[in-house]
């Protein structure tokens, strides 16, 4: 059984990444593609990786967050260190939200007072 491969347009193309994109991960060392002449070739694991560190992004994982999670992966210990690795940066990054959702709430309720100050301000100016 050979291993399927993926050209460097077919992952950006499934990704909705640019080519650089894909570059810029190789050459941080995240994919290792082989080469056949000028043209690389990528594997599925290649293309797992890039996966994973796309839903990481989305989530509002670092490059580097996502890496050290992706690389727990160990799947003859069930992936415990992984799985809590990725827990652990989930709850930090939901308190590190719930504390800005906070801070901007209250944002806008001081520019709600401000606003109410001022229209109250010009129907006595009136």
């Amino acid at each position: 059984m050979t291993d399927r491969s993926y050209s460097i347009s077919q992952l950006a193309s499934e990704f909705g990444i640019t080519t650089r994109t894909i570059r810029f991960y190789e050459e941080k060392g995240l994919i290792h593609p082989r080469r056949q002449g000028q043209q690389r070739v990528y594997s599925a694991g290649d293309r797992v990786r890039i996966k994973l560190i796309l839903r990481g992004k989305r989530i509002g994982m670092s490059l580097q967050e996502s890496v050290e999670v992706i690389d727990l992966y160990d799947p003859a210990h069930n992936n415990r260190s992984q799985l809590h690795s990725l827990i652990h940066t989930v709850q930090d990054k939901r308190e590190r939200l719930l504390r800005q959702k906070r801070d901007i709430e209250d944002m806008l309720a001081g520019l709600d007072e401000v606003q109410a100050l001022c229209e109250q301000g010009l129907e006595n100016a009136d």
